[in-house]
């Protein structure tokens, strides 16, 4: 699944693509309620791929009401685990056989560059429905310590109808993190892609139902986020909706909660994450490779890309030299042709945006030390990845999150004061530390404020540790691991009298 093909077969793939364009609901591809539609494009050459179905609240009631109606029927809820556990590695396994239709899919979709979607994104995609499908089986229920005349049994159950709002930079992986405990606990799922990429979502739903997975348990529907997001986030048969994206959004459906059902709410949003490098960092090189994959890495459209890059003045010299030279092998261009690292942006709004953010930063009295220019490559969005050096923590870049091939040098006084200024922002998903002395590796990454640390090295962790955020960058759960598995199942408490 994994071997690279040529620039010139996957151009030929990609103008053989059947693209799916429907919503699914109830194990159909569908129009849209009203017929709406919405233009999906290219973002490397500004050509529409499809035209894809634009839903609103009357396709999401039509999606909740069979969701609701198979879940209470019991098809897929009360089915025996290891037959939901069969069913999702099968689905699992149908990706696998069909993983570089999907890679090429999602890089015309979104720009990615192919090299990271077979890489990287379809063989992630495929361990995270293995990883879950696995467990399925093998998570056991509880018996209270209540002694000889009492039994109390924790027991849990699925929720229901669950409602998954994802992001456009990890189309495949954030679904499968999402479906993944989801499906296993016994609930149906309603699935809102983002409106720039629907495309690869729709087709797992098509084959989620190959797998023998009951028709109504799995839906998607493209839409706009007041128009599908909005609604599922009110809908009073909806009980859980888990969200990937933006803060500001991700506050919405707080309100969406409290306005309807007291849903659960499960948030994981934006980041400005830092890399900490203390003083006694070894091995720069090996630094400046972390520090540069970090920041740029699917172009920096990563809510843990580490944009704020955070140096002991000490090693700062010689690390940004280091720096600047492995930036040379992040080469951007056409993202069909594996040669490339870097694709192109996701659309317009996003590429003005991050433009804006670079001249904010020269204008704000940051050095511009590589990149801040559009790169030109047929009509596509494609932005050269930036540097900046002698940045401040009052500055608007090293503040807010750019969600581009951005990141910025920063200066420390010390190693607490690195500390400092990784702890000065509203966000909290990841962060980086780079030190040489075990005590310190310890002692610091319990006091950096990130739901994930990695040390010396630039990791998310893997699909058995829990991924989410500390303050504004998470709320109300967390994704992969076990525990991920607990907020898509309610505990019940069953109490039992067995004295005479």
């Amino acid at each position: 699944m994994t071997d690279l093909l040529t620039k010139q077969q996957y151009q030929a793939l990609a103008d053989e693509l059947t693209l799916p364009a429907k919503a699914f609901i109830n194990g159909k591809f569908v129009d849209a309620v009203d017929g709406g539609t919405m233009p999906s494009t290219n973002p490397a050459t500004g050509k529409v791929l499809a035209e894809i179905a634009a839903c609103n609240h009357k396709d999401v009631d039509i999606a909740v009401a069979n969701a609701k109606a198979v879940f209470e029927r019991g098809d897929w809820a009360n089915l025996h685990p290891s037959d939901r556990k069969k069913a999702i590695l099968r689905f699992a396994q149908l990706i696998e056989e069909n993983a570089t239709e999907l890679a090429v899919m999602e890089a015309l979709e979104a720009g990615k560059p192919i090299h990271e979607c077979v890489k990287t994104d379809l063989p992630e995609t495929v361990h995270c429905l293995q990883w879950h499908g696995e467990a399925t089986d093998k998570l056991y229920q509880q018996l209270s310590p209540s002694g000889d005349d009492k039994l109390g049994m924790i027991v849990r159950e699925p929720l229901g109808v669950v409602g998954c709002v994802l992001p456009w930079n990890f189309p495949l992986m954030m679904a499968a993190w999402k479906l993944g405990p989801a499906l296993a606990c016994g609930n149906s799922v309603i699935i809102k892609p983002a409106e720039s990429t629907s495309m690869t979502t729709l087709r797992l739903a098509e084959l989620a139902l190959e797998a023998g997975i009951p028709a109504g348990v799995f839906n998607v529907l493209p839409g706009l986020g007041p128009d599908v997001g909005e609604p599922l986030g009110l809908h009073p048969d909806v009980q859980i909706v888990a969200f990937t994206g933006s803060t500001n959004t991700g506050k919405r459906f707080l309100e969406y909660s409290a306005k309807s059902n007291l849903k659960r709410i499960v948030l994981e949003c934006g980041g400005k994450s830092p890399s900490v490098v203390l003083s006694d960092a070894e091995n720069l090189d090996s630094v400046a490779e972390n520090i540069v994959a970090a920041a740029l890495w699917n172009m920096g459209q990563n809510c843990t890309a580490n944009s704020r890059i955070i140096i002991h003045k000490t090693v700062k010299a010689r690390l940004t030299g280091k720096i600047i030279e492995k930036m040379a092998d992040w080469q951007t261009g056409d993202p069909l042709d594996p040669q490339f690292m870097l694709g192109s942006i996701i659309n317009r709004g996003q590429y003005d945006k991050i433009l804006t953010y670079i001249e904010t930063g020269i204008t704000e009295g940051a050095t511009l030390l590589m990149g801040g220019a559009p790169i030109k490559l047929n009509d596509g969005l494609f932005i050269a990845p930036t540097l900046f050096d002698h940045v401040t923590p009052e500055m608007t870049i090293a503040v807010e999150e750019i969600f581009g091939p951005v990141f910025c040098l920063m200066e420390a006084e010390s190693d607490e004061h690195a500390l400092e200024l990784a702890n000065q922002s509203c966000y909290g998903l990841q962060a980086s530390l780079y030190t040489a002395n075990v005590k310190k590796a310890h002692r610091y990454a319990r006091k950096l404020q990130a739901g994930t640390v990695s040390v010396n090295c630039f990791s998310e962790g893997d699909i058995s540790t829990p991924f989410g955020g500390f303050k504004q960058s998470g709320f109300g759960g967390r994704d992969n691991s076990l525990q991920a598995h607990d907020q898509y199942s309610e505990v019940k408490t069953v109490w039992l009298d067995l004295a005479d």
